[in-house]
């Protein structure tokens, strides 16, 4: 793997129904780069993204507390000094030995420390340093050569979620394909209130939709780099929903846990950091549904320039998330607690989850190489002090399809690289 590649990862869907189908399952989750970096105090300098999101002024507010996000990954190791005491209970839906606290790759790790990381020991930061992690592992391709593992683990993992206590869940994986078993448990999810964000993908150039993040409940996150520009391997499309930070973001280089590696942490970063986002707007109105917090995210957003109210950017969604421009300048108004901000439908459930993937016919398309205005940044019509520092912008998306499907199963794993 060399720096400027997205690493890939499939993943496995195995559906016995009556005949036989061949179905190709591709589970991604983007992290480019293998630059090492030592683990020391000095690894906050490479948190370019906190001071660009004005993190220390969010958290004279609020650190996230009082929420948590369910992570749906490879794993999340508890005993990083960043996340010790943050990791609660979760499940292994691998179905193999093991818990969900044995992250076999080191990404899970990474996203939990990005969204919950207290920063100790040298350790990442993250932007919602209160919040709970609950950790969900599923498997990837690698670990399906290797072992005998369950058919069904994304769907028990969100279902798992969706009963749990966690109020955000946090999906920095997909598969090109979709399934009626995935379908009914992100609806599930929504009914229960949950507010789910996933990756919409690192391969801009193939560009194929991506399952979660193109299900009409999901959050799609894309990514950026640091001076405010559409990462170039984010996908983009209709499923945007928001962007976030994805570019130049250290994560632990393998299993042992005993450095970090530099370089682009793709659109699965850019989730965790939104989802970490929703979980420090959660914390400061804990009576909130998913449907308000969601909305004020997707009216706090920085637009392209250019811009008109209520169209969508192709590369942008509504944005990138500024959970700063709520907080502390209290931009976004909550609305109807029961109407989702993207389908404009009525939602189920006690705490409505309602965020959805835009649709083609109300978005329009943003140039990739343009930046956020520091105004619009800002969320001002001048330029202030902090303009300077924010340097955002994202894009990608996932488009819904359809499944090509027969009857039964077959499945040929595939993996997919950037």
């Amino acid at each position: 793997m060399t720096a400027g590649t997205s690493r890939m990862w499939s993943r496995t869907s195995q559906r016995a129904i009556a005949f036989t189908v061949v179905l190709t399952g591709a589970f991604a989750a983007g992290l480019v780069g293998t630059a090492p970096i030592a683990i020391a105090a000095d690894i906050r300098s490479k948190q370019w993204y906190l001071d660009a999101m004005h993190a220390e002024e969010i958290w004279k507010k609020t650190t996230g507390e009082g929420i948590t996000v369910a992570v749906i990954d490879t794993g999340v190791n508890s005993s990083t000094p960043s996340l010790k005491g943050k990791v609660l209970k979760g499940l292994d839906a691998t179905g193999i030995k093991g818990e969900a606290t044995d992250d076999y790759t080191g990404h899970g790790t990474t996203m939990a420390e990005l969204i919950a990381g207290t920063g100790k020991g040298g350790g990442l930061k993250g932007l919602a340093p209160g919040a709970k992690i609950l950790p969900l592992r599923v498997s990837n391709t690698e670990l399906q050569n290797r072992e005998s593992v369950n058919a069904h683990d994304s769907e028990d993992a969100i279902r798992f979620a969706a009963n749990s206590d966690a109020r955000v869940i946090s999906m920095s994986v997909g598969s090109d394909y979709m399934t009626p078993e995935l379908i009914e448990a992100v609806k599930y999810a929504e009914g229960k209130g949950k507010l789910f964000f996933a990756s919409v993908g690192n391969d801009a150039k193939g560009n194929k939709p991506r399952y979660p993040a193109s299900f009409p409940e999901v959050v799609g996150v894309a990514a950026t780099d640091r001076n405010g520009r559409v990462a170039d391997y984010s996908q983009h499309g209709s499923s945007v929903a928001l962007a976030a930070p994805g570019n130049d973001i250290p994560r632990w280089c393998d299993t042992t846990f005993t450095r970090y590696c530099g370089g682009d942490g793709g659109t699965s970063s850019a989730t965790a950091l939104a989802s970490a986002s929703a979980a420090l707007i959660w914390s400061a109105h804990p009576d909130w549904t998913a449907n308000q917090v969601l909305r004020v995210m997707f009216e706090s957003a920085a637009r392209p320039d250019g811009s008109k109210d209520g169209t969508l950017s192709n590369y942008l969604g509504h944005g990138i998330v500024r959970p700063n421009a709520h907080i502390n300048r209290g931009l976004g108004k909550p609305g109807d607690p029961n109407l989702s901000p993207l389908t404009n439908k009525r939602t189920s459930g006690g705490a409505p989850a309602g965020s959805a993937a835009p649709s083609s016919t109300s978005s329009s398309e943003a140039p990739k190489d343009k930046p956020v205005s520091d105004a619009v940044a800002a969320g001002s019509s001048t330029k202030t002090e902090d303009d300077d520092r924010l340097g955002l912008i994202l894009g990608g998306a996932a488009v819904v399809v359809a499944i090509a499907a027969g009857a039964a199963f077959a499945v040929i794993r595939k993996r997919r690289t950037a």
